[in-house]
């Protein structure tokens, strides 16, 4: 029961002043809503080593990412699958990504450029700004000009030449090889191996044995020597189209003499290629084994292995397995693995789904940019991503994409300095639609390369020391 007194004072208040005091309700806020009013309480980010992505949309922080900075605690493996429609920009978050990642001195990247314009591939002006020539393969070069890159290179051991061999065939054959042509195949590669040593053996030479098979072959299995040759006369046909078919020039010689594969960016431009033929997961296939035996070396380097069209390694269950074992070693060899895809659904509801799933897991990173709502809520559904991010992805904005880096979910606006805006945008619709660049960003990363500069010199001092 209230106090008379307090009663008596109210309707004396009311009659002097003409209105009645009201009591205050107590104030009563959700730790968001404190988050969003006062920012310094927000989710903290991903820490400050590494490079500069842009900004949190709803915190307007820094983002920043490093791969090999995260990797333990926070991110349990290095590997990085980058999702989006065409014109949102995933092509210069790659390489913004790329040219920051080359500012520290201990990194190295190698490109598959699959896409190009007026005859070369998307990463030309990166690699002429670098003063880098990119290995261009192309199956129309005059045979005595081309760059080449043999599966049967010794630098690769003889198990990864036999799987290579075998991965190429059953892609394009579309299904697994049997016993019989598995075992004309091997028989093969181990006669042109043990016998042939004066030279480089190269893939004429396999095919050359599996169309005349050596007597011994049909003795150890008990069987006539026309057996031998008849299983494998489909594998014979399948590689005659690197020898001497519409992919001749790139793989049926030696290995090129003279690939850098000290430089600090390698760009393997693979835009003379039908992307929607064959050729391409064959030629990811012997890229992706050639560079695991010859360039990922124990050392103290840091190495990012881009891939654009994804697709054609991840939708494929030969080629899958071979990069699957590549991920999961990489972690251990300092590699990070980035996979730049269209649409989630290209992979993992393919004849490879099984392989997709295997792969995507090991993918710690996921960066999201704008997809229709039917795609977004399937991506979200596959990824495990939040109800929130879910729905915000269709409205998305170029430059704007959701993160979701082993849980840590953010919106980020990707920014562009003004001396890599001419490096980044190769198409007139993009440059017209980006945007100003920061000049906040520009300082931010030019103070943040000194930085690392001096860090890398210090520990090289402590080392030395």
């Amino acid at each position: 029961m209230r106090d008379p007194l307090s009663v008596l004072t109210e309707a004396f208040t009311s009659f002097v002043l003409g209105k009645v005091e009201t009591t205050r309700l107590p104030v009563r806020t959700s730790t968001g809503q404190a988050q969003a009013v006062y920012l310094p309480t927000a989710a903290p980010g991903l820490g400050d080593s590494g490079v500069i992505i842009g900004r949190e949309v709803y915190s307007g922080k820094g983002y920043v990412y490093d791969p090999f900075q995260l990797y333990g605690q926070q991110l349990p493996a290095p590997h990085w699958l980058v999702l989006g429609e065409s014109g949102n920009g995933k092509s210069a978050l790659e390489k913004t990504y790329v040219l920051r990642q080359l500012r520290f001195r201990d990194r190295q990247v190698v490109v598959l450029d699959a896409q190009g314009e007026d005859g070369v591939g998307e990463w030309n002006l990166i690699a002429q700004e670098l003063g880098i020539t990119p290995i261009r393969l192309d199956p129309m070069v005059a045979n005595d000009s081309g760059i080449r890159l043999n599966p049967l290179d010794p630098a690769i051991t003889t198990t990864g030449q036999l799987a290579l061999l075998r991965t190429i065939i059953e892609v394009a054959m579309g299904h697994g090889l049997d016993e019989r042509s598995g075992f004309a195949l091997k028989v093969a590669h181990a006669h042109v191996n043990e016998h042939i040593t004066e030279r480089q053996p190269i893939l004429t030479d396999i095919v050359e044995r599996l169309r005349h098979p050596e007597a011994e072959s049909a003795e150890a299995m008990n069987v006539d020597i026309d057996d031998v040759r008849a299983w494998g006369l489909d594998v014979a046909l399948v590689l005659d189209r690197l020898v001497d078919g519409d992919l001749r020039g790139m793989f049926d010689g030696p290995t090129t003499v003279g690939i850098d594969l000290d430089a600090p960016l390698i760009v393997f431009d693979l835009s003379h290629i039908d992307r929607n033929s064959i050729a391409m997961p064959i030629l990811m296939a012997i890229v992706g084994v050639w560079l695991e035996h010859t360039w990922i070396r124990p050392d103290r380097k840091k190495r990012i292995f881009l891939v654009e069209e994804a697709w054609h390694i991840i939708n494929s269950p030969f080629v899958a397995q071979l990069f699957q074992r590549l991920l999961k070693f990489g972690r251990r060899l300092g590699l990070s693995f980035v996979a730049v895809v269209h649409h989630l659904s290209d992979v993992v509801d393919g004849a490879a789904a099984k392989e997709a799933a295997a792969i995507l897991k090991m993918a710690s990173t996921r960066t999201v940019y704008a997809q229709k709502a039917d795609e977004a809520r399937h991506t979200g559904a596959v990824l495990g991503l939040p109800r929130w991010a879910v729905e915000i992805i269709p409205t998305l904005t170029p430059g704007i994409a959701v993160w979701d880096v082993n849980g840590n979910v953010q919106v980020v606006k990707h920014l562009i300095t003004e001396r890599e805006r001419p490096l980044v945008y190769t198409d007139r619709a993009m440059t017209e639609a980006s945007g100003p660049a920061d000049p906040d960003l520009e300082w931010e990363t030019e103070q943040r390369a000194l930085m690392m500069e001096r860090q890398l010199d210090d520990s090289s001092q402590s080392t030395v020391a």
